[in-house]
């Protein structure tokens, strides 16, 4: 059973789940601010779930994905993902960056 760290929470996920569902269910956030009601509730195509996955192993993106991903304020090259588009499939480091869309900002060195 994966586990996924999150904001100092370590929380255990089954193999397949939804990293955003997953957060949710364990009463965690992947969105910030006001982006915690104003989002597309998993269609992948809003970007404020966006996340940096600080280690473990996940799969490329998909479509919609990378078509939110090359939208500002994010980019392909960001490295960043978007949470509602990923299954946990391996144990997580997950980060979340401030800012509405949890996008790298300058300054922004947690």
């Amino acid at each position: 059973m994966p586990t996924v760290e999150f904001e100092g929470e370590t929380i255990e996920a089954d193999t397949g789940d939804n990293l955003r569902r997953t957060l949710l269910d364990a009463g965690l956030s992947p969105h910030n601010g006001a982006a915690q009601y104003t989002n597309c509730h998993g269609n992948g195509i809003c970007g404020t779930c966006a996340v940096e996955i600080v280690s473990g192993e996940i799969d490329e993106p998909t479509g919609q994905e990378r078509r939110r991903l090359k939208l500002p304020p994010h980019s392909l090259e960001s490295g960043l993902r978007l949470s509602c588009q990923l299954q946990v499939e391996d144990d997580l480091v997950v980060r979340k960056h401030p800012g509405y869309w949890g996008q790298k900002i300058d300054g922004d060195d947690s």
